[in-house]
């Protein structure tokens, strides 16, 4: 277990615990207002990606993998790519083309709406599970040397 980067400064520690609440609801925030707004389900994984990295950086890549192991990241990773896939065949099953949302709810907006806010979600899912993966490789890579 590598120690933390800045294992005695008492106020990086400090404003890093107050920041990454804030990222992480930003992220959902970023989510949620995707279907209607600039950003979604790539940006809201990269910015919660980012509050983890964070998160590792300050208390250091022990503790942070301690909370996102990586059979958790593979799950969520395989889990977005499920739900993406799962919603595209569900509009196939229903009559109509891949990722057609028109046909996954009685009404045609609210089949919409439901179809972006999964797919959105599942691209955030895979992309934030993703970005992890790759920073925990190369951070962990970096303490072998």
């Amino acid at each position: 277990m590598r120690p933390p980067i800045q294992p005695h400064n008492l106020v990086l520690r400090i404003s890093a615990k107050m920041l990454i609440p804030p990222i992480l609801m930003f992220a959902l925030y970023v989510l949620f207002h995707g279907e209607t707004g600039p950003g979604g389900g790539f940006q809201a994984g990269v910015i919660f990606a980012a509050a983890i990295v964070l998160y590792a950086l300050v208390f250091g890549i022990g503790l942070a993998r301690a909370v996102a192991t990586e059979r958790l990241l593979r799950v969520l990773a395989s889990l977005g790519m499920l739900l993406y896939v799962g919603v595209g065949l569900a509009s196939l099953f229903a009559g109509a083309n891949f990722l057609d949302y028109d046909v996954l709810a009685q009404e045609r907006l609210e089949g919409q709406h439901l179809g972006i806010f999964l797919t959105e979600l599942s691209i955030g899912m895979t992309v934030s599970a993703v970005m992890m993966i790759i920073f925990f490789a190369f951070a962990e890579r970096g303490v072998r040397r």
